[in-house]
């Protein structure tokens, strides 16, 4: 397969010189606790870590990325014409080992977002908290553009995670942690650097990373056609 080409290696963001927006909100505190509760009785007897693009499998989650107080956001950072390119369901049971290494969302061996015209989004589902595995940023580090990155070695029941290489994982100097309530949810630049712990907690932790998109946003490698679901305006 050929190499993605580059859109942007660096640059300013939408985001500001962080790179990331908190303070958002996709639902109320306790519709969300209530969603937790029935997505830990789907998924509690298989311990499901992963559900990918769960917007096309759960209605909950095809409401979720609707929100619409995420979505104004959303729009004002990428325009007026939305889609969804993925979704990822990240449920993090207690007592199990599931870090997640630095890596940026924009980029992977099948494409690469043009930071200008797409955004990833973070929504907690369960509340997250620095013991429990909510996540860690690098205030501005998308200014570096994307960066190498290569699958970890690892046996995790999830799979290889894709990872900046040369990156070991682990907390960085510095690097800010963003805990959210159930309910909440943050905006980052699609080349934000950022990672999360395993759960410590007796409880799980659930968050649903959404990446948005512009018409135009994405470049593919190769013969990958992206299977988007529009939201709102024309151009797909």
């Amino acid at each position: 397969m050929s190499e993605v080409p580059t859109i942007s290696r660096a640059g300013p963001s939408r985001l500001g010189e962080s790179g990331f927006r908190t303070g958002l909100e996709w639902n109320t505190n306790s519709r969300a606790r209530a969603r937790a509760a029935e997505i830990i009785a789907e998924h509690r007897a298989d311990r499901t870590e992963v559900v990918l693009d769960a917007h096309l499998r759960s209605a909950w989650a095809a409401h979720a990325v609707r929100s619409p107080g995420l979505l104004s956001a959303v729009q004002e950072l990428i325009g007026e014409a939305g889609a969804v390119e993925n979704t990822f369901l990240m449920i993090k049971w207690p007592g199990r080992e599931f870090s997640v290494p630095w890596h940026q969302d924009g980029t992977n061996r099948r494409m690469q977002l043009d930071p200008e015209k797409s955004v990833a989004a973070w929504l907690a589902i369960t509340d997250a908290t620095t013991v429990n595995g909510c996540l860690q940023v690098i205030p501005g580090s998308h200014a570096a553009g994307y960066l190498p990155n290569d699958r970890e070695e690892s046996n995790a029941r999830r799979g290889k995670a894709l990872g900046v290489q040369d990156m070991p994982n682990g907390a960085h100097d510095r690097g800010v942690w963003l805990p959210l309530d159930a309910g909440q949810a943050c905006l980052m630049d699609v080349r934000l650097l950022h990672r999360s712990d395993s759960n410590r907690t007796a409880g799980t932790r659930i968050g649903l990373n959404i990446r948005y998109v512009a018409p135009g946003a994405i470049r593919s490698s190769g013969p990958h056609s992206p299977n988007l679901y529009p939201l709102t305006g024309a151009g797909w």
